[in-house]
């Protein structure tokens, strides 16, 4: 039996097959699902960015979610995501290599306008497919080689007191709620010191806060630094020398340009990790073949979807890199990365965006899990989520 003529037997798949015979025709009804409406869940989150989840409907009457969030100021993907639905509006289900082929030549004219809306309806048509099948969703990437995804938490986004102390109290709060990685951005506002006295006292605050988040984690925890490229090459070189003593597990994106990047991966102690903003297998290519970093970060939300972040972790395999996806998303978009992560071959760690608000695990059914740093991901079909209308609306931005 073809994998087409199994994925048309949906949920009743066993029976079926106990029935049929070789001479029976096949049900192809799946095929002929296509999709009809949408609807998007507009959350307001922090002054970092809202959370928008489109939910694709189909004639089936099987829906599916995705996350399609942080584009940039006011949210220009939700323009895009109106009309990227006309596009796949009446198509199959399955055609997800035809919205690919069509939407990655405006990514150009677009950037995360584009990649984070055709991301948001990718991700929810994968959901659709796995309800219809059957099956989560990651049995369509290829199986699973864990049962959960390790997270490290992101508290960058979410600590307003920007302070060896401020840093220090929000590193115990995800300590506290069991994550033993923690990553933090401490040279945030460093272009905008115009001396070099300036930008040295700066450099020195952010060690000083890395240094405190190290005290938190002690010898056991694994500590993240994202210089967010505010460094270039003679002061990123200096930085790394400078924090070795911290026994990073990364030292993420110092510079820019490429060439950049490399001499300071070859060149530090400790790994270095990268390359979250970058759309598509070709960008991705370049990254890799220019050795700009040891650990590749493609983000489901940019690098142009769940297809797409497969895509490209084979890429980084062939070169020998592992992949520790990108994405401090919200719940659904965490899900989708995880789901693909369960069947990497060279996963490393996934993202988590750690304290943002206090109802993060309730905007969708059934709450989000996370225990001790590992994300469980359901059995259920599809994603193995819903939104919380009720909590979608209540937080929803205006």
């Amino acid at each position: 039996m073809h994998r087409r003529d199994f994925v048309a037997l949906g949920g009743s798949a066993a029976a079926a097959l106990a029935g049929c015979s070789v001479n029976t025709p096949p049900d192809r009804s799946a095929e002929k699902i296509t999709v009809t409406g949408f609807e998007i869940f507009h959350v307001r989150v922090n002054r970092r960015g809202n959370w928008v989840i489109p939910r694709i409907q189909t004639s089936a009457g099987v829906t599916g979610i995705g996350d399609a969030s942080h584009a940039g100021r006011n949210d220009p993907q939700l323009a895009k995501l109106q009309e990227y639905f006309e596009l796949i509006k009446g198509r199959s289900i399955y055609d997800i290599e035809w919205l690919r082929k069509k939407v990655h030549p405006e990514f150009a004219a677009n950037k995360r306008a584009t990649s984070c809306a055709l991301s948001g309806i990718e991700q929810a048509l994968y959901d659709i497919q796995g309800k219809v099948a059957g099956v989560p969703t990651f049995q369509l990437f290829g199986g699973k080689l864990r049962d959960s995804v390790r997270n490290y938490a992101n508290i960058n986004r979410s600590t307003e007191e920007r302070t060896p102390a401020g840093f220090e109290a929000m590193a115990q709060s995800a300590v506290d709620a069991g994550l033993d990685a923690v990553k933090l951005a401490p040279f945030d506002g460093m272009r905008n010191k115009e001396t070099a006295a300036d930008r040295e006292a700066f450099t020195q605050l952010g060690i000083d806060c890395a240094r405190a988040v190290r005290g938190v984690l002690g010898e056991g925890g694994d500590l993240l630094i994202d210089a967010h490229s505010n460094f270039d090459l003679e002061k990123g070189l200096d930085l790394a020398k400078r924090l070795e003593p911290l026994r990073l597990f990364w030292l993420e994106e110092v510079s820019r340009p490429l060439e950049n990047l490399a001499a300071i991966n070859e060149a530090a102690a400790m790994p270095t990790a990268g390359g979250e903003s970058l759309f598509g297998l070709e960008s991705n290519w370049r990254y890799i073949a220019a050795k700009a970093a040891d650990i590749l970060m493609p983000d489901v939300k940019y690098c142009g979807g769940m297809l797409e972040l497969k895509k490209i972790s084979a890429l980084a395999e062939a070169a020998g890199l592992t992949v520790a996806p990108h994405g401090p998303a919200s719940p659904v978009g965490n899900m989708s990365a995880a789901h693909v992560c369960l069947g990497m071959p060279n996963f490393l760690i996934l993202e988590y965006a750690h304290g943002e608000v206090p109802w993060r695990s309730e905007l969708v059914d059934p709450p989000e899990a996370m225990e001790k740093g590992y994300l469980t991901v359901s059995d259920q079909p599809g994603l193995g989520y819903d939104v919380n209308e009720a909590v979608a609306k209540k937080y929803a931005a205006t």
